[in-house]
């Protein structure tokens, strides 16, 4: 055993006899307590006789009256399908976060800056997409709930005294299978309005509701505290409001068929002429994700469709080099608006993904203005709180690119990608969370990924493969990335009291695999649901050979990966007699799995005992869990790294690559495995990709691990004890000879500075914060390494 591995694990086993419970305060401090524990006043409201569990958009309002404009004003609401919120005429908030029907979620918010005495108006608009909403929204019915704090704000709760309109002005459109792009898109449909029935000013306090009808109630809230017949089960949100923040799209490419240079603004407005058809495409320069805004003026009648695309296609539909337009066109999700001839801004209902942008106009007997056009940019407000540098500056350019997917890639949930599908998959957010833990430092959206998809379990006791999703799709493996989620957050957040309670699940799982077990070959037999591993071009939908027939060398190594981390968590939680237990089967798969696939004469691990097809997938998996003896591991991952007879790992499972190069002792050749990534942004992409070309996604965030990997594996910077307690920098720098990095940690920030000093030797400073030691590896010797500044000089 070398020094790392046993350093580690005396850590780790000494880390269970001092176990300090702490309950992180998650939810806001605004909430009155006696709302957390019994019954609100405020009943969840609709619009009489529309249809409840169909597409629908309507506009609720209240009118009330303050003399004095209190200090705080405090407020909780949420809606079905989705509510944006104004109070006297601007907007506060958006949402409700996305849950499920047992974990419904509501923002509470401060609307007292938005007040003034006398009359003031309430304002939302809700929407349901019935049967076309995102895959990624759950639903009842229709409703709407805003619940004031206390007596101070019991004025606005909802009831039957609030107004609400249908309104007819909106028609879903971007359903069909062209738009669609023929491939799986389910983030919902494109917005058709008509602008001459749209009730402009509706929010604002001098609008006339005369008309409108008084909404009708539905039902009473219900908590997690009480209910016998719950249509939503109420929890306050655990996450902060999205972002929204303008950005514009000012560059104007191409105006019918000639590509042009111009600028398109409040100052540089574009007049298109009566009776005229033409498209105009934009390019905002980079991935986005937004809510667009476009102002018009006059050009009454005149229709615009607005499509948007990460990138334009050929022909062929081969996308290419993405800053090319020429010969190219859009397709994809679009939106269409109808003018009315007044000055009038559209913005959709919800988000849009794009780089590129075109508008299709037609006008009829007036001229029409696009007086602006820019994006509301928005997401999880993630803080880039990390830095990092080195004396290869294109690497900049390869954090900044990833940077941008990860963020691009969290919203309410992380997404897998914001074009295609909007949806949290345990596989893609175990990835994205520790980047969100290294760069940020924040954890809030982690625990709300990890509480999704322990709400997400299925009667086998497997989680599902996404969530929350109004649709089931299980994958197996998905559900050990899940314990390896709860794993590395017990290694990077003090937070026990959070994560004890998911033991019971982990067990779950940990037992369906155990029932799959071939006694006979000590695998893995065969496995029923989506045994997706990595869209490895071989792997049929993802699925290795012997996933689903039995005796998968891949993902039974999978299953021992995470039998390892489930004994150092059960451990950790002094359950010593689940932890040996977990011990003893890992130990006995991965000696078999080893026995049985190891292909000696070809020197990797083949993936099934049968050795007739083998897979990058699979010695990386042998070595990272040590089936592959340790004394082999080089010479496998030498194989891995050159054998191009082996299916090859995709940006995804290059993650894992990493991982098996550094358990390997061959980290120092992580900086040579950067080409796919340097080859993206030579071609074009603002964003990494979720395969090589021919890919669908162009943003995936399981592509953006260099933004973990620079801080974990170049600078070297990880957990050496639960909870970030201690810390292990072992710098793998390659052919750099100098690299600099700051990472969040929860006691402050940690500061490395590493210069290469002759062809062995290292020269550097580290700087931990106060109560925060660890450990410093390098070359076979270790230092050890105490909270504040220390110079490293061998």
């Amino acid at each position: 055993m070398n020094k790392r591995l046993a350093y580690l694990l005396l850590n780790l086993l000494l880390s269970g006899t001092c176990l300090p419970l702490t309950i992180s305060a998650q939810i806001s401090p605004l909430i009155n307590p006696a709302l957390l524990n019994n019954k609100w006043s405020a009943r969840w409201i609709t619009c009489p006789a529309a249809p409840q569990r169909e597409y629908g958009v309507y506009h609720f309002r209240k009118e009330i009256s303050i003399e004095t404009v209190p200090a705080n004003f405090i407020v909780h609401v949420t809606a079905d399908n989705r509510y944006r919120l104004f109070v006297n005429g601007v907007a506060v908030s958006s949402g409700p976060a996305r849950g499920d029907l047992y974990n419904w979620y509501y923002a509470t918010l401060n609307i007292a800056p938005y007040l003034h005495p006398g009359k003031n108006t309430i304002a939302a608009l809700v929407w349901n997409m019935g049967t076309l909403a995102p895959v990624a929204q759950i639903s009842q019915q229709t409703g709407f709930l805003l619940q004031g704090n206390s007596d101070i704000e019991k004025s606005v709760n909802t009831n039957a005294s609030w107004k609400v309109l249908s309104n007819e002005a909106y028609h879903p459109c971007s359903v069909d299978n062209a738009s669609r792009l023929r491939t799986y898109m389910v983030i919902g449909p494109g917005d058709s309005l008509q602008a001459d029935k749209y009730p402009w000013g509706w929010e604002q306090l001098s609008y006339n509701d005369q008309g409108w009808q008084n909404a009708a109630v539905l039902t009473g809230p219900s908590s997690f505290q009480y209910g016998t017949d719950n249509l939503w089960t109420l929890q306050p949100s655990i996450i902060p409001a999205m972002y929204e923040q303008r950005k514009n799209i000012s560059q104007i490419r191409r105006v019918g068929v000639k590509e042009q240079s111009l600028v398109l603004d409040a100052e540089n407005p574009f007049t298109v002429p009566a009776n005229t058809t033409v498209s105009i495409l934009l390019d905002q320069g980079e991935n986005t994700v937004a809510y667009p805004e476009l102002r018009l003026k006059n050009g009454k009648a005149a229709s615009i469709k607005v499509t948007y695309a990460e990138a334009l296609m050929n022909a062929a539909g081969e996308k290419g080099y993405r800053n090319e337009i020429a010969g190219k066109q859009i397709t994809g999700n679009y939106d269409v608006w109808v003018t009315d001839g007044a000055d009038r801004t559209f913005r959709p209902l919800w988000m849009r993904t794009y780089r590129y942008v075109q508008l299709d106009i037609v006008t009829k007997e007036d001229a029409l203005v696009i007086a602006d056009f820019y994006g509301q940019a928005t997401g999880y407000p993630l803080e880039e709180k990390a830095k990092f540098s080195s004396n290869d500056a294109s690497l900049q350019n390869i954090w900044q690119v990833g940077w941008r997917t990860a963020r691009l890639c969290a919203g309410e949930t992380y997404f897998d990608c914001p074009y295609y599908e909007q949806l949290q998959y345990e596989g893609d957010t175990r990835i994205q969370s520790l980047i969100s833990l290294y760069v940020s430092g924040d954890d809030r959206l982690m625990r709300k990924a990890i509480l999704d998809f322990y709400h997400s379990r299925v009667p086998e006791g497997l989680t599902q493969g996404r969530y929350p999703s109004n649709r089931l799709q299980v994958i197996p493996p998905f559900s050990l990335y899940w314990i390896s989620m709860l794993y590395d957050y017990t290694m990077y957040r003090n937070d026990s009291a959070f994560i004890e309670p998911f033991l019971i699940p982990t067990t779950a799982i940990l037992n369906w695999y155990e029932k799959r077990i071939d006694q006979k070959k000590n695998m893995l037999g065969p496995m029923k649901w989506w045994n997706f591993t990595d869209w490895d071009l071989t792997f049929p939908s993802g699925t290795p050979p012997g996933a689903t027939d039995g005796n998968s060398s891949i993902v039974t190594l999978q299953y021992v990966y995470t039998l390892d981390q489930a004994a150092a968590l059960f451990t950790y939680f002094r359950q010593t007699a689940m932890a040996e237990k977990y011990k003893a089967i890992a130990n006995r798969l991965r000696r078999s799995v080893y026995q049985l696939c190891f292909d000696h004469t070809r020197g990797v691990m083949a993936n099934t005992p049968d050795k007739n097809s083998y897979s990058q997938h699979a010695s990386i998996m042998g070595v990272l869990t040590g089936s592959v003896p340790g004394e082999k591991s080089a010479s496998v991952m030498q194989r891995v790294l050159s054998d191009q007879g082996l299916s090859q790992a995709t940006f995804y499972y290059r993650f894992y690559l990493n991982l098996a190069l550094q358990k390997a002792g061959m980290g120092d050749l992580y900086y040579s495995q950067l080409k796919p990534w340097r080859d993206m942004i030579t071609n074009g992409l603002t964003t990494f990709a979720e395969n090589p070309d021919p890919t669908r996604s162009d943003c995936h965030a399981w592509s953006a691990s260099p933004n973990y990997d620079f801080l974990a594996t170049l600078c070297g910077v990880k957990p050496a004890a639960p909870g970030f307690r201690r810390v292990m920098i072992e710098p793998h720098l390659g052919e750099l000879t100098e690299v600099r990095g700051e990472i969040p940690h929860p006691a402050g920030v940690i500061r490395v500075q590493f210069n290469r000093k002759g062809g062995e030797g290292i020269h550097g400073s580290i700087d931990l914060p106060a109560g925060i030691t660890g450990v410093f590896f390098w070359g076979g010797k270790m230092r050890q390494l105490v909270s504040g500044s220390q110079t490293i000089d061998w």
